[in-house]
């Protein structure tokens, strides 16, 4: 099918299940964006249809440990606690299935008893950044047969590899902001090749972590003598860094979903504008903790032709990536049509977040959205 055909969706028209399923819902990690994907597992608890799913609760430790939570650990999940959340370590752990043959969670206690936690019918990633949004938990999950939102290995891999994914968009036409790649190893090595690093491009830089999300890490500069402190910051979340040239241009988000069995990919009849007024870019601050200076527009305002170039790039990102289920897919629109900034796997996704404010003003509610990612889940073909 053609992309041409990939049309705009309402909400789906799905049939009410005759018994309920379970859910169960990861979040926290060992990333930075632990608190962030805190947050986030709570929106979706808050929002989760009870009379379709039941919820089991599996928290990750910044130290990796899976751990059962209950709902009322998460009641002050919130952006406007005087902290991000974070999950603690309170002595029981969540084993998973050992083999293919079960689809039970084994619960053991804090003075090591064990109990079920009964079969679960999906999982739904709520992990933001590195073990999590990168293939290392889907691959968890595909060796042991269990049903999950979001990409497989490969797509979440790749798409969270800025520098991988540029690749392999250029390669296909999709025209990307201009880049150079550095590693840690190679500053080490050589460092004088920091004063060439802005050899071909074009100032504002941006200076990114190669594999890190939530704008964690990123820098503007505007002089060569700020690339040294930006390496530094990004390099303290990957050792492999992105330093890519500013894009004049809209900065513009679409939201996709994927078609159900033998159905196109969807994607959101609007798309969002994120309009910067009083900071140097759309950064951390401004997309989690409410910082001033930044205006998100929904609907944006662009013509007919604009919006089909955005949803054509945007399709053909999310298939040509191997993404699955969900993406919310960044573009800068030029005068000479939409520059991909940004293919997210695991898109914010928080009652406020633009994924789900997307899909709201093209008619499916946040919990019809929660719906549709565990539906399209339980129906994924197998990656092999």
């Amino acid at each position: 099918m053609s992309v041409s055909q990939a049309a705009s969706t309402t909400a789906p028209s799905q049939a009410a299940p005759t018994a309920k399923r379970t859910v169960a819902l990861v979040f926290g990690g060992r990333s930075s964006e632990h608190g962030i994907s805190c947050v986030t597992a709570a929106g979706v608890l808050r929002a989760i249809d009870r009379d379709q799913f039941d919820v089991v609760l599996v928290g990750i430790t910044k130290r990796g440990a899976m751990v059962r939570m209950q709902e009322e650990d998460l009641a002050d999940y919130r952006l406007d606690a005087p902290a991000l959340p974070e999950v603690r370590d309170n002595g029981t752990r969540v084993i998973w299935p050992a083999s293919v043959d079960t689809r039970s969670l084994t619960l053991v206690a804090s003075d090591g008893t064990l109990s079920t936690l009964g079969h679960v019918d999906a999982v739904m990633p709520m992990l933001h950044g590195p073990y999590g949004e990168d293939g290392t938990i889907q691959g968890m999950l595909d060796l042991i047969d269990m049903p999950y939102v979001g990409s497989g290995v490969l797509g979440s891999s790749l798409c969270m590899d800025k520098h991988l994914v540029k690749v392999v968009l250029q390669s296909m036409g999709i025209p990307v902001a201009p880049w150079r790649t550095v590693t840690r190893g190679e500053i080490d090595r050589n460092p004088a090749l920091v004063e060439t690093l802005d050899d071909g491009l074009a100032y504002p830089l941006f200076v990114k972590p190669a594999r890190a999300g939530s704008s964690v890490g990123v820098s503007r500069v505007t002089e060569a003598s700020e690339i040294p402190a930006a390496l530094e910051v990004a390099f303290a979340e990957d050792r492999t860094v992105l330093i890519e040239s500013g894009i004049t241009g809209r900065e513009v988000e679409i939201a996709v979903l994927e078609g159900r069995e033998g159905q196109p990919t969807r994607t959101s009849s609007v798309i969002g504008e994120i309009v910067v007024t009083g900071r140097d870019f759309y950064d951390f601050e401004a997309k989690y903790l409410g910082a001033s200076g930044v205006e998100l527009v929904l609907p944006a305002k662009v013509t007919e032709a604009e919006f089909e170039a955005i949803r054509d790039a945007a399709v053909r990102a999310f298939e040509g990536t191997q993404a699955r289920t969900l993406s919310r897919i960044d573009f800068f629109l030029t005068e000479d049509g939409p520059v991909l900034n940004e293919l997210n796997t695991l898109p914010g996704f928080t009652p406020a977040s633009m994924y789900p404010m997307l899909w709201e003003a093209s008619g499916m509610s946040y919990s019809e959205l929660i719906t549709e990612l565990i539906e399209l889940a339980l129906e994924k073909r197998p990656a092999y």
